[in-house]
């Protein structure tokens, strides 16, 4: 069982609080624009310590325990924008936990430092344009040249694609095929042969950057590898482990706020000469959904207590990116329902929020995938 500690609440509160103050106020802008000023809000955040919370104090990281970790991906799953809490967790927990781990000394010093800081801002390019979910699929590659690498490829659905200052590539380093060859690389946006192709306009998301890139013999140094040469895919199945949990920590926050605003409308909105809420039907549904939250934070509490003790979460991961997703979806298309046409426009935030975690269930793994690798895990598939 995990044990909170009046340190652990103080800094939810904490966070509850920058949430509000540098997030809350410009999110409607910031959806109409389709962007948001990623340099600015990430360098609040590096003050205040909130983008290395577990990394080692020499990268400038907190040191601190995986729990603080759970507690800020819930409370920015409660911000006005999902798109941008994901943009925050590409910073966090997407890009940058390879380099923490693999990295040499100078490329920590030279991009983890102000990554942390917030003074950079990182992306992680791993899809292609042909190559999703399937991993072992992608095609963009580096091709050795003396003490360099040259680059020829493209990458699809890039968070922080448009204002990333460098991003952890995979791609291929050698001819072998499948999972084998891949290496992960400190790629700078500024190198030339970088470019971003477009910018994608989604369903939702819509103050989150998404970006297609294209690498035209494009040249970095050998020493950008993170890691051993060869191992990239290997290392980036640990980084989706940080990934697929911080989906599951945001949407437990998404969802829980989600149900406390639908039970306060449904509380206000009269109907037939009382207040929605006093429908039965209602009420049985929202305590459905309230259990099934129940049964999803505690699930992540011990995902959370297994990583502490060091042992491998792959299962748990698994289980919450696939579980987290679902749940968040049957929260906002019942947000929509009980707020009727309140609920489809898009001046309140039911819509917005139906459009926002559709993404969840695609993104960092799809459900198939993840449904896949349980079947796997249980034997009801071959390997």
């Amino acid at each position: 069982m995990l044990q909170f500690t009046e340190e652990h609440q103080m800094f939810r509160q904490t966070v509850r609080d920058v949430v509000q103050k540098e997030i809350d106020p410009y999110a409607e802008d910031w959806e109409r624009t389709g962007d948001f000023p990623a340099h600015d809000l990430f360098r609040r955040f590096g003050e205040l310590g909130l983008l290395g919370l577990e990394y080692d104090e020499r990268w400038g990281g907190g040191g601190a325990d995986h729990v603080y970790t759970m507690i800020m991906g819930e409370e920015v799953g409660r911000c006005a924008s999902l798109g941008v809490a994901m943009a925050l967790s590409v910073q966090t927990d997407m890009a940058t936990p390879s380099l923490h781990l693999y990295g040499s000394d100078e490329l920590r010093e030279k991009y983890l430092v102000p990554a942390v800081r917030g003074e950079m801002v990182t992306s992680i390019a791993v899809s292609e344009p042909d190559a999703g979910s399937d991993v072992a699929g992608l095609r963009t590659r580096a091709v050795r040249d003396g003490d360099e690498w040259v680059i020829n490829g493209a990458k699809m659905w890039i968070t922080n694609g448009t204002q990333a200052d460098w991003i952890c590539l995979l791609c291929r380093t050698s001819d072998e095929g499948g999972y084998r060859g891949m290496s992960q690389i400190v790629v700078p946006t500024d190198t030339p042969g970088f470019e971003v192709s477009r910018k994608l306009d989604k369903l939702g998301m819509r103050a989150s950057d998404t970006a297609e890139l294209v690498f035209t013999d494009m040249r970095v140094p050998v020493s950008n590898t993170i890691g051993e040469v060869g191992r990239g895919f290997q290392q980036q199945m640990t980084q989706f482990q940080n990934e697929r949990m911080i989906a599951a920590y945001q949407m437990v926050g998404a969802t829980e706020l989600a149900l406390e605003r639908t039970v306060q409308y449904l509380k206000e909105r009269q109907a037939f000469g009382a207040p929605l809420l006093a429908n039965q039907s209602l009420q049985y549904e929202l305590a459905d959904l309230a259990a099934d939250l129940d049964m999803m934070r505690h699930h992540n509490w011990a995902a959370v207590a297994k990583y502490e003790r060091g042992e491998d979460i792959t299962r748990e991961a698994t289980v919450a990116k696939l579980k987290a997703a679902r749940l968040a979806r049957r929260m906002a298309d019942t947000a929509v329902q009980f707020h009727g046409g309140m609920g489809y426009v898009e001046e309140n935030w039911p819509a917005r929020f139906f459009r926002d975690t559709r993404l969840w269930s695609i993104g960092g793994g799809a459900d198939e995938v993840m449904l896949r690798t349980l079947a796997r895990m249980n034997g009801i598939i071959g390997d």
